[in-house]
């Protein structure tokens, strides 16, 4: 038999790179801080709001940064979801954030000997590593969102294209991190310091849907409500967004979705007004020679002074809004998935029987959730049952009547198949023929499969069971 002749080193070679993404998270946990509480909702499948860290360290003065973090944490509790502000803090991962470390990141940037890091994806293992403070931008906190299996995301204003980006090629991690993080962005569209005709082009070479939430398409340009650019659609409600999550997920797409929600109008600055001292403040910049990701939060201050303070409670009143929208639209997105039994479970860092629960104990929480995986080596097959409906086998030529069904089989997939009515989701790491065969025995085992791992210039075994209507079953036909 084909898998019996598979050798165990190829085997596990195999699996390794077919089944890379997925074991990495669970392997990874030991740096993941979870906070219990998440834990039971993200368990349930309940809704959770992840919050990016940066705006309290590089984003905003002390101690506004500190109220408006507290503030926006309340919005989402009150709306029926969990806030879960992400961060790094000693050489760990934090999904959700106490009272006391909300307060050390607000104050970072005044405390001597802690300075936060600002951590885009790519500064993520390094600062780990070196046990650093970091404030996670929008890419970073997608990610690892993603990793803790977070969908929606609420945050201040998208990065994106800097001005000049066409010869400088300075564009934000954030637009790349949202055409391959399948994640939920909630912002009041591009940071108006940017050149947002380029980064909505560049979002599109992407493939991210852009929404703008609300009555119509016009793109808001982070204190003003239109940019003068345009969304490719609009959401009226929270349900139409959370089914457009919903759809864009069960595809499997595999990228995030930007819903742009416009400042409200009483906290709108002046377009003119905030245009000019953009422009100025970003001229300071270049004479300074201000560059990469210390621009924004430069610019932001000088724009902040220039307008008066009316663009930090501008800022302060739109991330909160933001935080209502995203909630609201978490919670629907919670009910759609529970309500649809096809969905996957998307949490890589805990178990699915555990996410498949309908309800989990404040005792049997911490054991379920330390449940390991249960993984099954054997062999499969594809049964291809015939049966005849001829009161006998005509022989020499004849053409026999018979029904046929296909299926998947061997002692492996069945000990997977019992694991699974009981209740556990296992690992089934089996190997078969590159050949048809092979792809319609994956296509039978793709509800609950771990690995299948293709063997090149081999056969699948395909087993065929001949019965009569009226008779047991009497020859079995073998194809190895």
């Amino acid at each position: 038999m084909s898998f019996l002749r598979y050798s165990g080193k190829a085997l596990f070679s195999s699996i390794s790179r077919s089944y890379a993404a997925e074991w990495n998270a669970k392997i990874s946990t030991g740096r993941f801080v979870i906070q219990d509480h998440l834990k039971e909702v993200l368990a349930q499948n309940g809704p959770v709001v992840a919050l990016e860290s940066t705006i309290l360290t590089h984003g905003m003065p002390f101690p506004e940064n500190l109220e408006m973090a507290r503030s926006v944490e309340n919005i989402i509790r009150q709306a029926g979801a969990e806030p879960a502000t992400i961060a790094l803090l000693s050489g760990k991962v934090h999904i959700g954030l106490t009272d006391s470390q909300l307060a050390e990141l607000a104050d970072s940037s005044r405390t001597a000997g802690s300075e936060c890091v600002k951590v885009s994806r790519r500064d993520i293992a390094y600062t780990l590593n070196q046990g650093l403070l970091g404030g996670t931008t929008i890419s970073a906190t997608m990610f690892l969102a993603h990793k803790a299996g977070i969908k929606v995301f609420v945050s201040g204003g998208l990065g994106g294209v800097h001005r000049g980006g066409e010869s400088s090629m300075d564009i934000s991690a954030d637009l790349t991190e949202l055409g391959k993080t399948p994640v939920a962005l909630v912002t009041s569209g591009v940071k108006s310091i940017l050149d947002i005709g380029r980064t909505l082009e560049f979002l599109e070479t992407q493939g991210v849907c852009v929404a703008t939430f609300g009555p119509s398409t016009q793109f808001p340009a982070f204190f003003t409500r239109d940019s003068g650019h345009h969304s490719i659609c609009n959401l009226n409600s929270y349900d139409d967004a959370a089914q457009l999550i919903h759809t864009t997920f069960s595809m499997d797409l595999n990228n995030g979705i930007l819903i742009a929600n416009p400042i409200a109008e009483e906290y709108e600055v002046d377009g003119h007004q905030i245009e000019e001292c953009i422009q100025r403040a970003v001229t300071e910049a270049e004479d300074l020679k201000i560059k990469g990701k210390a621009i924004t939060p430069y610019v932001l201050q000088q724009v902040n002074q220039l307008t008066q303070g009316r663009s930090l409670k501008a800022n302060v009143a739109l991330v909160e809004s933001n935080a209502l929208v995203g909630a609201e639209i978490a919670v629907r997105l919670s009910k759609l998935e529970n309500c649809d039994n096809k969905v996957k479970p998307c949490n890589p860092l805990i178990p699915r029987q555990v996410q498949n629960s309908n309800s989990i104990s404040t005792t049997s929480s911490k054991s379920a959730l330390d449940t390991p995986r249960v993984a099954v080596v054997g062999a499969s097959n594809l049964d291809c049952v015939l049966h005849l409906l001829n009161d006998s086998v005509q022989f020499h030529g004849h053409t026999n009547n018979a029904l046929s069904t296909v299926c998947s089989g061997g002692v492996g997939r069945n000990l997977c198949d019992g694991l699974s009515r009981l209740g556990f989701n296992p690992l089934f790491l089996s190997a078969v023929g590159n050949d048809v065969n092979g792809e319609k025995l994956s296509a039978c085992l793709n509800t609950w499969i771990g690995v299948m791992s293709f063997i090149y210039h081999s056969r699948t075994l395909l087993i065929i069971p001949l019965s009569w209507i009226v008779k047991e079953i009497c020859t079995w036909v073998l194809e190895i």
